[in-house]
């Protein structure tokens, strides 16, 4: 127990890098997503072709993949990142596929009554995207915001082999300098899951505030 309780000081330095590191990247995933199913609402026959491809490529290649033609691959021509920012602008990258899809399926469920009802009533298109088509998008979308922000957190583990002090970074120069497996581990499995419970309670809370008439997980 006492070998356990002395990595936590160690940890909770690295809990901040990971929540730096995975948080940023979610909340620019999110936000490039929602401007890419935008786009592509507003612009379809421009924007449906590179929109697929985007995504077919990000989500058919491994994030890890992503990261090193970030961090060694853009010096190249003459971009230079530190780890910690090119984990943020890779990992951002990846996650706008999967938060761009999930604003797609929020904005598909939205029964398309409620829009004809607001051409009916001479509500103009922006005011109907921003009163009727967002509120009940965005609701919708949630619990698989929140699972995607979750899944971010965990894919920043692989930011640990350009040595950025993450969760996972911490974990192995523990047992490297120890040899001890188990109390690392552990510990690093009791952050992952301490952040994930994090993101679950807060997507729960703002699901019931946004639309309490809807009934939450």
């Amino acid at each position: 127990m006492n070998s356990f309780l002395s990595l936590i000081p160690r940890f909770a330095e690295a809990i901040l890098v990971t929540l730096e590191v995975s948080l940023l990247a979610a909340f620019i995933g999110a936000l490039g997503g929602f401007v890419l199913n935008a786009l592509r609402l507003r612009f379809p026959r421009w924007l449906a072709g590179p929109y697929r491809v985007y995504v077919w490529l990000v989500r058919g290649t491994p994030y890890l993949s992503q990261l090193v033609i970030v961090y060694f691959g853009l010096p190249v021509i003459g971009i230079t990142m530190t780890a910690v920012q090119a984990t943020i602008v890779s990992l951002a990258f990846y996650s706008a596929a999967y938060f761009a899809e999930i604003f797609r399926a929020g904005w598909a469920s939205i029964p398309r009554g409620h829009m004809e009802a607001a051409r009916a009533f001479g509500i103009s298109r922006w005011a109907a995207f921003r009163g009727i088509e967002m509120p009940q998008a965005i609701a919708f979308a949630i619990p698989l915001l929140a699972n995607q922000t979750i899944l971010v957190i965990k894919e920043s583990a692989v930011a640990s082999i350009i040595t950025v002090p993450e969760l996972t970074m911490t974990a192995s120069d523990i047992v490297a300098s120890t040899y001890t497996y188990i109390a690392p581990y552990a510990m690093l499995i009791v952050c992952y899951w301490l952040l994930t419970q994090c993101i679950a309670i807060a997507a729960r809370c703002a699901q019931a505030m946004i639309a309490p008439s809807r009934k939450t997980s």
